[in-house]
């Protein structure tokens, strides 16, 4: 079955075709050379996934599923929340984005964290939402060289590494993303 990941993002299209497993022939928007950016306008996850699933759907009248991912820290009243790819300003570094999480959190004792996954999958028939929670904590320095974002910092509940330290298969076993895609892959068997 031939899926369209509205993401530019190679790192996650990987993660998440090792989650789908062979049966899915997971195509990218560099796949589909569709460069242009989908602005996240929505003030949700459930919004901005929502929002790329469907321009995507449209312009290639494809199946097609979209993400929206966020850290929500507990201390910072939920953020970076939906802003957690631009906390930092618009260029979306995420070295920046970590420094100023860990800035941010300096005074506090406090360090409960989230991350939060919601995938929009649409198809002419079917618009379905699927979300996928991870809970830990943000630890005071950068460990690991896998990962991607606020890896390095992060350290799931049951764990005593930050994803950035787990290999993609043990990522999997904790990450958001793979919850969420579980859900999704459980749906699209069940057709």
């Amino acid at each position: 079955m031939k899926l369209i990941f509205a993401s530019h993002n190679q790192n996650k299209v990987l993660e998440i075709q090792n989650i789908l497993g062979g049966r899915y022939d997971l195509i990218s928007l560099n796949d589909l050379s569709f460069h242009d950016d989908i602005p996240e306008t929505e003030e949700t996850l459930e919004g901005n996934s929502l929002l790329k699933a469907t321009a995507i759907h449209k312009q290639f009248e494809m199946p097609c599923f979209a993400d929206d991912t966020g850290l929500e820290v507990e201390a910072l009243d939920g953020a970076p929340g939906v802003y957690s790819a631009r906390y930092a300003g618009s260029n979306k570094n995420a070295e920046d984005n970590m420094n100023l999480l860990l800035k941010n959190l300096a005074n506090h004792s406090n360090r409960k964290a989230q991350f939060r996954t919601v995938i929009t999958y649409k198809t002419n028939q079917q618009l379905m939402q699927f979300e996928g929670l991870i809970q830990g904590e943000i630890i005071s320095e950068k460990k690991g060289e896998f990962g991607f974002g606020y890896d390095p910092i992060f350290v799931p509940n049951g764990a005593s590494k930050t994803f950035s330290q787990m290999t993609m298969s043990e990522k999997n076993k904790y990450s958001h993303r793979s919850r969420a895609f579980e859900k999704l892959r459980s749906f699209l068997e069940s057709k």
